[in-house]
């Protein structure tokens, strides 16, 4: 909604006048960093689906997703994204969909019974607080989603639009991501043996015997083709494009011409293809982290920013889950194996404090500007 009434303009220019200078260049960087983590992750995982499906050798397969975000990237909006990809979200729907009904009337489905604790398979190791909410990324909060705002609201004729559009969105994707947690542990009857599949053949295993298993192989495989490898491909592409926009507006180049074009989707494409070729599990968990840090930071700004033009406490709804995701955020990269490593208590203690003083600093803020606008 800030973008929508901001012109259109990016998430980092509304960081960049809402929290100042210093958040403005922080934020170029990690959403820049985000989009293309994005693009290599929902490009190995589609790429070992369809090797599954189809034999091919899973290097060709990378190099023609590639082939096809630089296409995405470059081609104007509505020439493939706003023509095909209403389908391809339908589809994706319908496959979530699908699942749910395989669930709730395949005799042999039924869901184990479960309970609230830590149901990971190396238990204490990975502790719930803060892996899961990490972990869990955007089907629950998403920095990668927001991002993606800048380009609906270039495209939206009227506000009334935004409801359906953005609201919609966030409600179908939460459905999906719940669908697909109970089918999970539904279909592998628990955790563990759930845990020891994705540790044999990936995100795209276990894709592939779910929708087989409750959707059968002809109309379970077409929808897991689009739902589970169309989908996350045309995720890939807009994510560069949105990269190719954060770099324009940074460095002052119109995308107007294709030479401009081409001078940020080059070494976008190149990083993202190198990617792909580290361990896919750690570019997980370092997408998921500046995925929900990029979050925070944009639920802070969606703060300040309801502060300045609202009028009442409806700061409120981006001030609560602002200041729990930075402890979060916080607490995850001092404890985890790709972060620090600290003890889960000094990591949590920390993490509370920056929360904290982040609050500290919104309510001075918040004051501040009250006084202002008393005095005006």
């Amino acid at each position: 909604m800030i973008s929508l009434r901001e012109d259109g303009k990016s998430l980092s220019e509304i960081v960049g006048k809402y929290l100042g200078e210093k958040p403005l260049m922080l934020m170029r960087v990690f959403l820049v960093l985000l989009l293309i983590l994005l693009s290599a992750v929902f490009a190995v995982g589609p790429a070992g689906l369809l090797k599954m499906l189809t034999g091919f050798n899973v290097t060709i397969l990378l190099l023609g997703i590639l082939a096809y975000y630089f296409l995405a990237t470059l081609l104007p909006i509505d020439k493939i994204i706003g023509r095909f990809y209403p389908i391809f979200g339908i589809c994706f729907i319908l496959m979530a969909l699908g699942i749910m009904g395989g669930m709730l009337f395949n005799e042999s489905a039924a869901m184990p019974e479960m309970q609230l604790a830590n149901l990971h398979p190396k238990g204490d190791e990975m502790p719930i607080y803060p892996l899961m909410f990490i972990t869990v990324a955007c089907g629950a909060i998403s920095g990668f989603h927001a991002t993606q705002s800048p380009l609906m609201s270039r495209c939206l004729k009227s506000e009334k639009l935004a409801r359906p559009v953005f609201y919609g969105a966030m409600i179908s994707e939460g459905v999906i991501a719940l669908i697909w947690a109970a089918a999970a542990v539904t279909f592998f009857h628990g955790t563990d043996a759930l845990a020891t599949e994705m540790n044999a053949h990936g995100a795209g295993g276990v894709v592939y015997q779910i929708t087989g298993g409750f959707l059968g192989d002809g109309i379970g495989m077409i929808l897991a083709m689009i739902g589970v490898v169309v989908c996350p491909i045309t995720s890939g592409d807009t994510a560069l494009r949105s990269a190719r926009l954060i770099l324009s507006d940074w460095f002052k180049k119109p995308q107007d011409k294709i030479k401009n074009r081409l001078m940020f989707a080059m070494p976008l494409i190149l990083l993202t293809g190198i990617i792909t070729q580290l361990d896919f599990n750690a570019v997980w968990r370092y997408f998921a982290w500046v995925n929900q840090s990029i979050a925070t930071i944009m639920l802070w700004t969606g703060a300040i920013y309801m502060v300045q033009k609202l009028e009442g406490k409806a700061y409120f709804a981006a001030l609560i889950p602002a200041v729990c995701m930075t402890a979060v955020t916080t607490t995850y990269i001092l404890y985890a194996p790709e972060g620090l490593r600290l003890p889960l208590t000094i990591s949590t203690s920390v993490g509370l404090i920056c929360a904290a003083i982040c609050l500290v600093q919104f309510l001075r803020n918040r004051n501040q500007v009250g006084i202002a606008s008393a005095s005006s």
